[in-house]
């Protein structure tokens, strides 16, 4: 049934969605579909009750479900935002491509757990009707649209080095897989996959192409069995290269710096800054200088927005299976180049987007 809302420029289609998983992550997206017209929260699932009272009694969610089918057969939903922990995200998002029952499906970064779930999980969503996205908020700040489109304008000349961070001063004793995810191996945790996966795709997008060679060395906690601290190399066609240091165990950084050979463009708090204005600085090599400034923003909001516009439009979403592919492929080398002490080699063909064949590793 077609569900409308009046809104000041006449009737708009809202979309009814539900979500799967109601920990911390899922309280952005419950806040953001509040805050906008085009969507309605519906639906959680998860497997604790106890969770899903506190959640649902937070956002006035009466629909709660601790089977996943029972809510899909249950409720109309037009799609489904999967928040649970990462080693589960392929599937769930297998089990409600196979029902039929949405038309699309979001799944928190990073989408799964390697290339070959990513795999499976395109080809299920593909083979379903179902259109697939993950969810890295920050594809969607006006921000990173702006650098993306200075970069394409030449302003800066050919880029030649990305660096980035993503860093966070944690206490180490706290950091048992007992007390949070982040810190659980089996549970997905780890400093690649919570954080690393923001530096990784925020070069890939930068660059507009795939790495071909990766190097990478991590540290392991006291605590717990995850790499908390990792410092990572990519070498991209073109003698370009990115730096990325991530950690739950440094003083806290989230910035992003693009050199060219005419300029250099730097933005901080790149990853996490709802509710905060932020801007970018260029400095060009003739020495110009310029700031770009942009309001406060909910990245969660935003990414909402763009799932109901391609919904609606039937535009391609901004992150592509095939895109989501290739990040599964790097982190995996990543991960086998801290395991062996060696650069990993990346064999895929020519385009930006990897087929879904192309995942060979090779150590050097």
């Amino acid at each position: 049934m077609m569900r409308r809302r009046m809104s000041g420029i006449g009737y708009d289609m809202v979309y009814k969605i539900g979500i799967v998983g109601t920990g911390g992550i899922a309280h952005a997206h419950g806040k953001a579909a509040q805050d906008i017209d085009e969507v309605e929260l519906t639906a959680i699932c998860d497997v604790s009750q106890e969770s899903l009272d506190r959640y649902g009694d937070h956002f006035g969610v009466k629909r709660r479900y601790q089977d996943l089918e029972t809510m899909l057969v249950r409720e109309d939903l037009d799609f489904v935002v999967i928040c649970t922990w990462g080693n589960s995200h392929a599937e769930i998002s297998n089990r409600i491509a196979h029902s039929r029952r949405v038309k699309a499906i979001l799944c928190e970064k990073p989408i799964c757990s390697t290339a070959a779930e990513c795999e499976e999980m395109i080809t299920v969503a593909k083979d379903n009707g179902i259109l697939l996205a993950e969810a890295f908020k920050f594809r969607h700040h006006p921000r990173h649209l702006k650098v993306k489109e200075l970069i394409d304008s030449g302003l800066i000349g050919d880029v030649t080095l990305i660096r980035s961070t993503f860093t966070g001063a944690g206490n180490p004793v706290q950091m048992t897989a007992d007390r949070n995810w982040r810190f659980n191996k089996e549970k997905g945790g780890g400093a690649v996959y919570d954080l690393g996966c923001y530096c990784i795709h925020h070069a890939r997008f930068m660059i507009g192409a795939e790495p071909f060679r990766v190097y990478a060395s991590g540290h392991k906690g006291k605590y717990n069995e995850i790499n908390e601290a990792v410092a990572i190399q990519l070498e991209f066609p073109d003698e370009i290269s990115t730096q990325i240091a991530i950690a739950f165990r440094y003083f806290g950084s989230q910035e992003a710096e693009i050199y060219g050979t005419d300029g250099y463009i730097r933005t901080d708090l790149a990853w996490n800054n709802e509710n905060q204005p932020v801007s970018l600085e260029v400095k060009l090599k003739n020495g110009d200088r310029q700031t770009y400034d942009f309001a406060a923003v909910d990245q969660f909001a935003l990414q909402l927005q763009h799932m109901y516009a391609c919904l609606e439009t039937g535009q391609a979403h901004r992150i592509s299976p095939e895109n989501s592919l290739g990040q599964m492929q790097v982190i995996d080398a990543v991960h086998a180049s801290i395991a062996s002490g060696k650069q990993v080699e990346l064999h895929r063909s020519s385009t930006s987007t990897p087929s879904p064949s192309a995942n060979r590793l090779t150590k050097a």
